[in-house]
């Protein structure tokens, strides 16, 4: 499974990971197989003048994502996200990329779904800033 992970600069499996998908500064692609990590890949984030909250979704689907690990988005992101068949995971507070990980390929991270998601404009459960979509 090839995992992205919203991440800070440079990003990388040591990378604090982002609080927020659609402005991360990268995005650190992890390909996970058996629980066992495997090749580590940086993609840039696209800014939101192309596309919109979907450039994102766009761009992963692109470089190969499978899943991706999110503290915060809207619904729309999140509907794009499903469209393109990329699950979409809660990042359960983890600090790196290397626990955002862990979580997935252990099975502790919940499925993100309409519960997780947040109108915008502010913090949702503390979890992260969701930002106006």
């Amino acid at each position: 499974m090839k995992i992205a992970i919203p991440s800070e600069a440079p990003g990388g499996l040591e990378a604090p990971v982002s609080q927020h998908f659609g402005h991360c500064p990268v995005f650190t692609m992890v390909s996970v197989d058996n629980g066992q990590v495997g090749n580590v890949e940086i993609v840039p984030n696209v800014p939101h003048q192309q596309g919109g909250c979907l450039a994102p979704v766009n761009a992963l689907k692109d470089a190969g994502a499978e899943a991706l690990v999110a503290g915060g988005m809207g619904m729309r992101p999140l509907s794009g996200f499903q469209s393109v068949g990329i699950d979409v995971y809660f990042n359960e507070g983890a600090p790196t990329v290397a626990d955002a990980v862990r979580l997935v390929s252990e099975g502790k991270a919940r499925i993100f779904g309409p519960a997780q998601t947040c109108g915008g404009g502010g913090d949702h459960n503390g979890e992260g800033h969701c930002g106006n979509h």
